[in-house]
């Protein structure tokens, strides 16, 4: 049975988990911008538009401590951060590019090792999708698969609908355990129509033929000409919800200290730099070609999934111009 939430209970809901010592994370406004944070009271839940940033920090923090150490005399302990601390954490008003994205980063960090830092803050955390009635010519998460009003990800989905109400439905049992500790806030049945959703982009992108193109070009001059403004400023990177790379640095003395892991980025000058002062990627073309190449074909070679939702943050954002889309439209048409 469909079930309604108008959007006052959707600010008590957020209310009632605050107070029941769940950290609720959605979109607020943070001076200008919009962004995906930790919410205090309901009334912060701010669904105009797109944040400006993706939901992965909800997973994968920009830096965290992975231990601690501390020498005493002879002896040197080593402590690893209690993950049972984590809090229970429910994303509320995840746009459906990033209610995706954790779900296709679930296949690396559960690979050929077990990260448990993004695995346990998975468990622990429920999404709230919402479907998209808004887009721009950034948006084009139909050409990778997706749509305004895809569930994939969202544990319960919520439809606008007219009438400042949502159409609430339970995807999984994370979903519907959070209807059912809360059944005064929702309404049996629909009592709105829904809003029409967003358009995106209509992207002329074949993604099949693409990597088709990929596998067969690791060398073309193509990269070359497409990157020759790029920057490397890891932009794309930072904000995208399904870049992952990271680094792993000490801190401290001999004494003590930690060892944290950060965002990182492909397209740094220094993420291949090895000690011998080699660098397997040297210049700009082929840091961007890895870009394009991890997401569209490296990715699906070894999990079976595009690492791109289509959200449009790496097209709004770059400094210099660089449109995605119109990438892997110039590769589409040679392919």
């Amino acid at each position: 049975m469909p079930r309604t939430i108008t959007a006052q209970n959707l600010q008590a809901l957020i209310d009632a988990l605050i107070a029941a010592n769940i950290r609720v994370v959605g979109p607020k406004r943070v001076d200008s911008l919009c962004l995906y944070a930790p919410l205090a009271k309901g009334e912060e839940l701010d669904l105009s538009e797109l944040p400006r940033r993706s939901a992965k920090e909800t997973f994968l923090p920009p830096a965290e401590e992975i231990l601690s150490f501390e020498r005493q005399g002879a002896s040197t302990s080593v402590r690893s951060p209690d993950l049972s601390r984590l809090p229970a954490t429910v994303l509320i008003g995840a746009r459906p590019c990033d209610a995706a994205a954790p779900g296709i980063l679930d296949a690396v960090f559960s690979w050929d090792y077990q990260d448990d830092f993004f695995l346990e803050r998975r468990r622990k955390t429920t999404i709230v999708g919402i479907a998209c009635t808004k887009a721009d010519d950034a948006c084009f998460c139909t050409a990778v698969g997706l749509s305004p009003d895809s569930r994939q990800g969202s544990d319960l989905f919520l439809t606008p609908l007219e009438g400042d109400s949502y159409a609430a439905e339970a995807l999984t049992d994370k979903g519907a355990a959070l209807l059912e500790r809360h059944p005064e806030l929702f309404v049996q049945g629909e009592t709105g129509r829904p809003l029409p959703l967003a358009e995106p982009r209509a992207a002329k992108v074949d993604l099949a033929k693409i990597k088709t193109w990929l596998d067969g070009h690791f060398e073309s001059p193509f990269w070359g000409e497409i990157a020759s403004h790029c920057v490397g400023c890891g932009t794309c990177a930072f904000l995208c919800p399904t870049c992952h790379c990271f680094d792993i640095v000490d801190e401290g003395s001999e004494a003590a200290g930690c060892r944290r892991k950060f965002w990182d980025a492909c397209g740094f000058s220094k993420f291949t730099l090895h000690a011998s002062s080699h660098n397997p990627r040297n210049t700009q073309a082929d840091r961007f070609r890895n870009r394009v190449m991890h997401k569209f074909k490296y990715y699906h070679d070894k999990f079976g999934r595009t690492l791109c939702t289509g959200c449009g943050r790496c097209i709004r954002a770059c400094p210099v111009g660089i449109d995605l889309v119109a990438v892997l439209e110039d590769i589409n048409t040679q392919g």
